[in-house]
């Protein structure tokens, strides 16, 4: 840990001027100009690292997605520690714009969600090349561009690219007195669409089946799925329907958010919205109720290897003078869950400590990027192969 220490001394202003680098570009995930600037700039950090290389994988929708590697990680299939992170963030041009130092604190578009995390990662790797110890260390990183939007890529990238890895990290932001994360809510979504039948509601309602009438139907069953207890939540945030009051409605509806601790919990409850809208359809004659979607990200379960990924980290933490608690249950999700899906113990909130991550407010503690990055450092190197 010492060398680690004296190789990081007087560090805090050169990763604080790449997390401004990156946080003066705007890498909204549909900026793809502006993602692509991002990756581009990351792209020569990583390489400019001895014993670091990064290629690139095209995207069909977004910026481009990288991957970079330790030499001792090249062509590995297994055994190798992975690291997550992406590249873009969750407002367009014009809207939150700049970085700026305020005392203590940095401020800007990222710099907690999650460019301040991708330098701690960057800067660990190097102080590791400074010492002579990173030909000993297998690590992979994966940085994709369409987080912010679930990863409708970057799930089967990070599947594929880091299956097989002994453990994972992920960079988001870093949490309250620098508590761990080990657990985080899957997510999911469904659309709903209800057809009836139009009918004028005064000479010939009876002719008409009402669509937003069944769409309330299955609104009832659905909110019902709630149970807080087993950790499920289920919420209707979106409805439309109808063109007039004097219309017996043949249209409705509905945009539904559900969220779960365990997989098979989010599984049932999608079973369930089917089997409300088929309710909801036979109690109001005429109508049909469809729904369309399911599950986003799967949640990341709090299971054994998770919580003793944690010691191991906390350990380091604790020992570069950060707090090393484990948090509370997450309600969002990360790119850790599609980790996690396919077996690899996974930890996240690896970033600075901050606050206001999705806010004009978003901000980092800068006297946590050195820290953060000596703990990661030392966790690296306590992995290393003999």
């Amino acid at each position: 840990m010492e060398r680690i220490r004296k190789a990081l001394a007087g560090r805090t202003d050169a990763m604080l001027g790449l997390i401004e680098r990156l946080v003066q570009v705007n890498s909204f995930t549909d900026n793809i100009e502006g993602g692509n600037a991002v990756g581009a700039l990351l792209a020569a950090e990583i390489r400019a690292i001895p014993g670091m290389h990064a290629r690139s994988i095209a995207s069909t929708r977004y910026a481009t997605h990288w991957i970079g590697e330790s030499d001792a990680a090249r062509g590995a299939k297994e055994g190798f520690v992975a690291f997550v992170g992406h590249l873009d963030t969750v407002f367009p041009p014009g809207i939150f714009e700049g970085f700026r130092r305020d005392g203590e604190l940095a401020r800007g578009p990222g710099v907690l969600d999650m460019k301040g995390g991708l330098v701690v990662m960057l800067e660990a790797l190097r102080v590791l090349a400074k010492i002579g110890e990173l030909p000993r260390i297998p690590v992979r990183l994966a940085i994709v561009s369409d987080e912010e939007v679930g990863s409708p890529e970057g799930r089967a990238i990070l599947h594929r690219e880091l299956g097989g890895a002994a453990c994972a990290l992920a960079f988001e932001a870093g949490r309250k007195a620098d508590a761990i994360i080990t657990a985080r809510k899957g997510t999911g979504a469904v659309h709903v669409e209800v057809e009836g039948k139009a009918a004028h509601a005064g000479a010939n309602h009876k002719d008409g089946a009402n669509a937003i009438w069944a769409l309330a139907r299955f609104i009832d069953h659905a909110q019902r799925l709630t149970d807080y207890d087993r950790g499920v939540t289920v919420n209707v945030g979106k409805i439309s329907g109808g063109t007039s009051k004097n219309t017996v409605p043949e249209h409705a509806e509905a945009q539904v958010d559900f969220r779960y601790v365990r997989l098979v919990d989010g599984q049932a409850t999608v079973a369930a919205f089917e089997e409300a809208a088929k309710t909801a359809a036979a109690e109001v004659p005429g109508t049909t109720v469809t729904v369309q979607g399911g599950i986003a990200r799967a949640p990341l379960e709090r299971t054994d290897a998770n919580v003793a990924l944690f010691q191991e980290y906390a350990a380091h933490a604790r020992a570069a003078g950060l707090g090393h608690a484990e948090a509370a249950l997450i309600g969002g999700g990360s790119d850790a869950s599609s980790t996690a899906e396919i077996g690899i113990p996974s930890i996240d909130a690896m970033g600075p400590r901050g606050t206001g991550f999705h806010t004009k407010d978003e901000q980092i503690e800068i006297a946590s990027l050195v820290p953060k990055a000596e703990a990661l450092a030392a966790f690296l190197l306590g992995r290393a192969r003999p």
